[in-house]
């Protein structure tokens, strides 16, 4: 028995991300200003930094997957220094996702891309990365409200 039709199409994987950054933009919006910057526990990064991995990661990634140009993985963005500036470049991050994912064709999926130099698989694994890495690290996030005293918003309301 052959499988006619795909388990998800590119427009439910899509949605499945975008449920997840929305709730990734509540856990930010969760945090008190100076506790996002600076707080972490056992040497760990401030939640900040992770998100400022996840901006590094995602649109320069679709970036490379649409254009087959390689991009350059950073995640410094010094001129993000307020939890105004994070939400900003979140929202204006997901616009951008919606945008560049219409353009990957059903095939591309498929093909390996040496993403950022170094991660060489085919687009759907690099984008279930994406997924899992922000997942895995909202879950250190999740910590770190708990640690602060704040219930962090439930994972399945994305």
């Amino acid at each position: 028995m052959s499988i006619t039709k795909p388990i998800m199409t590119s427009e439910e994987l899509l949605a499945h991300w975008q449920g997840h950054r929305n709730l990734t933009r509540r856990f930010i919006e969760a945090f008190p200003e100076k506790e996002l910057f600076e707080f972490s526990i056992g040497g760990m990064r401030p939640f900040s930094d992770l998100i400022k991995e996840f901006l590094a990661i995602a649109v320069p990634g679709l970036t490379q997957m649409v254009s087959d140009e390689p991009v350059e993985f950073d995640e410094e963005r010094k001129e993000l220094k307020t939890k105004a500036d994070l939400l900003k470049a979140w929202d204006e991050s997901t616009e951008k996702i919606n945008e560049l994912f219409g353009k990957i064709s059903a095939e591309r999926f498929h093909e390996e891309v040496n993403l950022f130099g170094q991660y060489k698989y085919p687009v759907i694994y690099n984008i279930q990365y994406f997924i899992d890495n922000e997942i895995h690290h909202r879950g250190q996030g999740g910590v770190y409200l708990r640690a602060l005293g704040i219930q962090p918003p439930f994972f399945w309301e994305r």
